[in-house]
């Protein structure tokens, strides 16, 4: 097991490495940039190294100054969290070679996973369902209206190296396809370095629904049931996230889980990673893309398996077998997270930094709260906008709802804008209680203009 590792990360991610670490006897080393200072994540590690000034690149996407903190400070491994370097393969190739141990999979699977045109190809070849699309990335526009024309409206153009929302965009009829494609391309070369962009066939009202996967150096591949994740904005951001779907037969849990084990085995994966589907109305799945690294809402899986997702990643990247089998796996009860951001919901989630003034989280049976603000914190402007993610854990989706309901009544932050009022709307929401959720739900059943 390691003697010391380094989290290139900040916020609640950081601390909930932090966390982890410190229950296996773990030392941490923080990084933080100029604006971090006074982050909770730089206080509570054993030690914490400044790596730059506030802008991202210059600090924790800078992965000399990464490295050259973990060296220093005689670290042995680390740790990526989400975001960031965290599924950028130079970054884990880069660590390896100056002997630093990568906790996440090997870079080869993050570079293949990370070409999202490559990857549904990789799909189709080993058998897992995808959305009919091109072959691979567009080439001219040419191509773009021959290749909409055979796969069909609506559709939409996707940005081949992106995630997160970013470098995609719906198009219903071919007026508005090469206007589409040029926007797309725009966003991604800004976004991700690459302008290449990919079509599919738009599935109408499907859900969003992503498997938690574990693999070891030892070949054992498993996965810990699904997540609900349809509750998103327009540019797909994930608002709140439940586990299990309640579309999910024991039938197709099976299906989709198996095929998101094959995807992992596709690439030789190793570590914890989310094979993401959509489900459309017909329970029909299909291979959407892979995260390769750990994912915001995995405290939901957590919850209901009782796996430590965080711990698993350490002792994997150590060398260390799974801890579980998949015949152990055991799902209990219903848990739901709400992202809590520093946004405001009335002005199409425009981010709001600033002081907070004044703060209670809640407490209680069920509940669990991963966050690094406090009274007096200064949310920056230059990081996402996460303040912090609320869980609650009950035996059933209704107890479940009520005491996600009841925890966010008893949350207050003052000094900024936060989503908790809007996603108490959410919960209380009478198709959102049936569970008839889908990927257009805040725009369809929350009627909020350019969420």
């Amino acid at each position: 097991m390691f003697r010391k590792i380094l989290i290139a990360n900040r916020g609640e991610i950081a601390m909930r490495v932090i966390r982890a670490c410190r229950e296996l006897g773990i030392e941490t080393v923080a990084v933080y940039s100029e604006a971090d200072e006074n982050c909770l994540h730089a206080r509570l590690a054993d030690e914490a190294v400044c790596i730059g000034p506030p802008a991202t690149r210059e600090s924790y996407a800078n992965v000399a100054n990464v490295i050259s903190a973990a060296l220093i400070t005689g670290a042995e491994a680390i740790h990526p969290g989400y975001g960031f370097l965290s599924e950028t393969a130079t970054f884990a190739e880069a660590c390896e070679a100056c002997g630093l141990a990568w906790i996440g999979p090997p870079p080869d699977a993050i570079r293949r996973m990370g070409d999202k045109a490559q990857a549904r190809s990789l799909m189709r070849q080993h058998g897992v369902p995808t959305v009919p699309g091109t072959a691979g990335v567009l080439q001219n526009e040419m191509e773009a209206v021959r290749a909409a024309a055979e796969i069909g409206y609506p559709l939409i153009v996707k940005a081949a190296a992106g995630g997160g929302g970013k470098g995609m965009r719906i198009v219903h009829t071919e007026d508005d396809l090469l206007a589409a494609v040029q926007l797309a391309q725009t966003e991604a070369a800004a976004a991700f370095g690459s302008p290449d962009v990919y079509l599919e066939k738009y599935i109408e009202e499907p859900r969003h629904v992503e498997f938690q996967i574990l693999a070891d150096q030892h070949g054992h591949v498993i996965h810990l049931g699904e997540r609900e994740c349809s509750i998103q904005t327009s540019r797909h951001q994930k608002l709140l996230e439940e586990a299990p779907c309640v579309a999910l037969t024991p039938e197709l849990r099976q299906a989709a889980g198996e095929a998101a084990i094959q995807a992992a085995r596709a690439v030789n994966y190793c570590n914890a990673g989310t094979v993401e589907f959509l489900l459309d109305r017909g329970s029909r799945f299909y291979f959407m893309e892979m995260n390769t690294r750990i994912q915001v809402e995995h405290p939901v899986t957590e919850w209901v398996t009782g796996v430590d997702l965080v711990k698993e990643q350490i002792r994997i990247a150590a060398g260390e077998q799974l801890t579980i089998k998949q015949e152990d796996v055991r799902i209990q009860g219903h848990c739901i997270e709400c992202r809590i951001t520093a946004e405001d919901p009335d002005h199409r989630f425009a981010p709001s930094a600033g002081r907070i003034t004044e703060m209670w989280l809640p407490g209680g049976p069920g509940i669990r709260v991963d966050t690094h603000i406090y009274v007096g914190y200064e949310v920056p402007p230059y990081y996402d906008s996460l303040l912090c993610k609320i869980t609650a854990w009950a035996p059933g989706r209704t107890a479940a709802i009520q005491r996600m309901d009841r925890a966010l009544a008893e949350t207050h932050i003052e000094g900024i804008r936060t989503t908790i009022l809007f996603q108490q709307k959410i919960l209380r929401n009478a198709w959102f209680r049936r569970g008839e959720v889908f990927t257009n739900f805040i725009r369809r059943r929350m009627s909020v203009d350019g969420a």
